[in-house]
């Protein structure tokens, strides 16, 4: 299996999500909570099912550059067990979601079908 593409900064904004299931749920709730309180990021809805292009249910953080150096190395120290997809935004869904994706974790599989790739 190949490792999983890493964080790094070169987006100018970014989405995080945080993956959990059944048995994590309640760690995930706590995680999202304290990135609400600690970092005053955008946290999203917090999805029980999985939504578009996840695999399972996830809470979705919205951020930027500025934030990214301290709220990754935050992220990685204490997501515990929790896989967290973390990817740019810039306009392709597609590209977002495969090119410009990135794993704390392991990573896993989307649903890309519900994207059309944007390729010239």
């Amino acid at each position: 299996m190949n490792e999983p593409k890493r964080p790094v900064n070169i987006h100018k904004a970014y989405h995080a999500h945080v993956y959990f299931d059944e048995t994590s749920r309640e760690f995930a709730r706590s995680l999202c909570d304290r990135i609400r309180d600690e970092f005053e990021l955008q946290v999203g809805r917090f999805h029980e099912r999985p939504i578009g292009p996840h695999p399972t249910g996830s809470c979705q953080i919205i951020f930027g550059m500025r934030d990214f150096d301290e709220f990754i190395g935050w992220l990685q120290r204490h997501r515990g067990e929790l896989t967290v997809l973390i990817h740019g935004l810039t306009g392709d869904d597609y590209a977002d979601h495969t090119d410009n994706a990135y794993w704390l974790g392991d990573g896993a599989t989307l649903n890309l079908e519900i994207f059309s790739p944007n390729r010239t």
